[in-house]
């Protein structure tokens, strides 16, 4: 049974959400060892703020790019189908024959970094025409008074009836984009992505 994907407990735990979401998303529950998500949560939330405060900066990419080559050696120890590739600078990018709508096409997951006021990761799990369809695991309701006004703008569209795929259906051309602004990637030199895939349900496209 697949679960549904999950928000943030915090402000600053949504990389290894995202990253719990991307195993929640391809792998049915019975499926999951659970050391794949003690280490998620042990090796992620690294970063320090200006303060020396531990984890409220988020998670790095350099624990990324561990967390991708510790689920691949998992997976090839405990024969869990699971494959992941970290991406990072010019590579990261939404053309039609990009690596990322590539993956989503076969039906893999992106954990991508881009911009919620401050650097952000969200879950990539389709693509239709010219949109993607995500899940940000940070809530927020339409109805909320306070919701902030970017939120309107155009290429943002919410979701509320696919809590086990998506939550936002975002333009590629606004994902795309060099500026900081909602649901942007911003500067190439700072993007980074974790590619992956059920290695049993990963499509070869021909």
């Amino acid at each position: 049974m697949k679960n549904l994907l999950n928000y943030q407990s915090s402000e600053y735990d949504c990389g290894p959400v995202s990253l719990t979401n991307a195993v929640r998303f391809l792998f049915d529950r019975e499926a999951v060892y659970p050391d794949i998500i003690k280490y998620i949560m042990l090796y992620s939330l690294d970063s320090y703020n200006e303060h020396g405060e531990i984890g409220k900066r988020g998670t790095s990419a350099s624990a990324m790019l561990f967390l991708s080559n510790w689920l691949n050696q998992f997976g090839q120890i405990k024969n869990f189908p699971i494959h992941c590739e970290f991406m990072s600078g010019k590579e990261v990018c939404l053309s039609p024959d990009s690596r990322i709508i590539e993956t989503l096409r076969q039906g893999g997951v992106v954990v991508l970094r881009l911009f919620l006021d401050v650097p952000h990761y969200v879950l990539l799990t389709g693509a239709e025409g010219d949109s993607i369809y995500l899940f940000d695991p940070y809530y927020e309701e339409l109805d909320d008074p306070d919701l902030d006004k970017e939120y309107f703008d155009d290429g943002i569209t919410f979701i509320t009836d696919q809590p086990k795929r998506a939550n936002r259906l975002i333009s590629i051309r606004r994902l795309n984009r060099l500026t900081e602004g909602y649901y942007e990637m911003g500067p190439c030199e700072t993007r980074e992505a974790v590619l992956i895939f059920n290695k049993e349900t990963h499509l070869t496209l021909t």
